[in-house]
This record gives C-alpha cells, sequence and structure tokens, in this order.
C-alpha cells in the first residue's frame, strides 16, 4: 500500500491538538465545558493513478472500555484500563479531484442533536459515535455526523490520542447510505485502499497530564 502524504493545519503529529478543535475544553471553575469543536483544515498529496475517491477517519484509539467512573469526583480511570477505538469524524465518497478541506467546513460548534449526516459538498459524511454517548440526554441525543472533537474524561489518567487518516480508494463510491458508522465505512474500504496516510494529536482534560 502506498503513502499518503497528509498535513493538518495547527495540529503537528505527535502534539498536543490546540483548544479551538475541540469539542470539550477545561476551565477554571469546570473540568468540562464545550469547546469551539472547529474541524481543522486537512490536506493530502502523492495519490496514486487510479484513485477515484478518498475518505477521512479520524478516532480516538484511547478511549476506556468502561466508564463507571468516568468523570466522577475522587475518582480516577487508570491508565492501564483496556481501550478501545472511538470514532469523531467519518466522511466518503470524497471526490478524487479533492486535495483538502478547509477549516471550519465539517464543523464550527457544538451542535445539540448533532450535525446531519448523508450527502454533502465535501462528500457523505457518516456517524461518528457521539450519539451513543448523547442517547440518555434528550437535550442533545440524535445522530452526530461531520467533525467533532476530542472530549475526553476530565479525570482520565492516559493522554489520549487522536488519529487523523485520509484513504485514496479505487472506487467513486462506497455505496453507503442512511445512517452508517465508521466500523461500517472501515468494512466497505477494504480491498478498496491504493494508498492511507496519518496524522496522530494528542489531547487530555487532565491537568496531572499537563
Amino acid at each position: 500500500m502506498a503513502d499518503l502524504n497528509v498535513s493538518i493545519e495547527g495540529i503537528a503529529d505527535g502534539q498536543r491538538i490546540a483548544e479551538e478543535f475541540v469539542f470539550g475544553i477545561r476551565t477554571d471553575d469546570e473540568p468540562f465545558t464545550f469547546g469551539a469543536n472547529i474541524s481543522p483544515a486537512i490536506s493530502w498529496s502523492g495519490a496514486p493513478d487510479g484513485t477515484k475517491s478518498y475518505a477521512i477517519i479520524m478516532h480516538d484509539r484511547s478511549v476506556p472500555t468502561v466508564f463507571d467512573d468516568a468523570n466522577q469526583e475522587g475518582k480516577t480511570i487508570p491508565a492501564d484500563l483496556v481501550r478501545m477505538d472511538f470514532m469523531h469524524w467519518v466522511l466518503v465518497d470524497i471526490p478524487a479531484t479533492t486535495t483538502g478541506l478547509a477549516k471550519g467546513v465539517e464543523s464550527d460548534s457544538v451542535v445539540p442533536k448533532g450535525k446531519p449526516t448523508g450527502a454533502t459538498s465535501n462528500g457523505v459524511r457518516g456517524a461518528n459515535d457521539f450519539g451513543m454517548f448523547m442517547a440518555a440526554n434528550p437535550d442533545m441525543a440524535g445522530d452526530y455526523g461531520g467533525y467533532d472533537g476530542p472530549a475526553p474524561p476530565w479525570n482520565d489518567e492516559l493522554m489520549h490520542e487522536y488519529v487523523f487518516t485520509v484513504y485514496a480508494l479505487d472506487v467513486e463510491s462506497l455505496g453507503l447510505d442512511g445512517v452508517f458508522s465508521g466500523a461500517d465505512a472501515l468494512a466497505a474500504m477494504e480491498r478498496h485502499i491504493l494508498a492511507s496516510g496519518q496524522v496522530v494529536g494528542e489531547y487530555t482534560l487532565n491537568p496531572a497530564l499537563g
């Protein structure tokens, strides 16, 4: 598989993600409040011949598998707890003529009940995983399309790692419709990936981790 050159304005590989791009921030008064949640400008190059579309998947690979103690005063989530992937951005069927997305086009704020899924001028949006965590809150429950940035538990002892991956594909469309997940998108991409590239950023709300 070939490598794509991927760059994200304001997010250097292996470095902390700036607060303008995150869903949750810490303040002097609150361990969690909503952030600006702006989608970053992302660009790519080096796609091989035969590329017919692109896809973007952003996921947190550090999410706890058990949330019983998440965001609980006087408790912590141990760093050695088993972790899982959590999808933050699922965008497929990006035209082959596209080599980047401008800042803010996939999110410019936190949207209660989520941004729309489905076809946009940028491609076809899947649902990220915020919907499962918002399901119990009637003011926030919904299908969350587009980009929603980092919002790790503020008492997690582990620094979270966020992986932005761009895929070059040999099909114009993955044929996904309705409300599909990141897992659905990755399954549909199998055997169609010509190249990929990624940037990994870090973020935490735990002041003990700096």
